[in-house]
């Protein structure tokens, strides 16, 4: 459960085997949870988290995810000793179990469909939604065309127009607003001469 499952331990937390992951590819849109968990971002849930990590003995996390998965994995990263040591000066753990799981080792794999991070050809994610995007455009073509109609289709990007500019290239688009690039004024009235012809 992302975050949650570290804030809220229990059974959110055990160890996987070959029947935990089976069949697992086909569901990823269902098991990858989004861990944007209020609790998360507070002190008092990052405390509990690594309380709950610790009484695991789990000193290694991978996190999966975009700017606000990321950025908390950093903050947690950053707090670690001081968490551990509020645990032990309210006498959750023992100074031993505090040196034993002293340092926590952090991968992050950026889990983003905008592909807007630098240092990597294609994010996690980039190349599911380009393919679904592909599939729906090739729906509406066949539909617009049929009926001789313009379509717009909007696609999800928030400050990067990756997903935009790479469907509206592969499809032909006939026009393509990206946030990189703003139209210019008097857009409106070229938009619909182009279409016009």
């Amino acid at each position: 459960q992302g975050y949650e499952g570290l804030v809220e331990g229990g059974d959110n937390i055990k160890q996987a085997n070959w029947l935990s992951v089976s069949n697992i590819i086909q569901l990823v849109r269902v098991t990858a949870v989004g861990s944007r968990d209020p609790s998360f971002t507070t002190r008092v849930g990052r405390l509990r988290a690594a309380r709950n990590l610790v009484e695991h003995g789990i000193t290694n996390l991978c996190v999966i995810g975009g700017d606000g998965s990321l950025t908390g994995a950093d903050i947690f990263r950053s707090e670690w000793g001081g968490l551990l040591e509020e645990l032990v000066r309210d006498g959750q753990i023992s100074e031993e179990v505090a040196r034993e799981n002293c340092h926590l080792n952090i991968v992050g794999l950026v889990g983003s469909i905008d592909n807007d991070f630098c240092g990597t050809d294609m994010t996690i994610g980039t190349d599911s939604a380009l393919h679904r995007i592909m599939e729906v455009i090739d729906a509406i073509t066949t539909t617009a065309q049929s009926h001789q109609r313009t379509f717009v289709l909007e696609v999800m990007g928030r400050h990067c127009g990756y997903l935009a500019l790479v469907s509206g290239l592969a499809s032909g688009a006939d026009w393509l607003f990206i946030p990189e690039s703003p139209p210019e004024d008097g857009w409106e009235d070229l938009m619909c001469e182009r279409l016009g012809e």
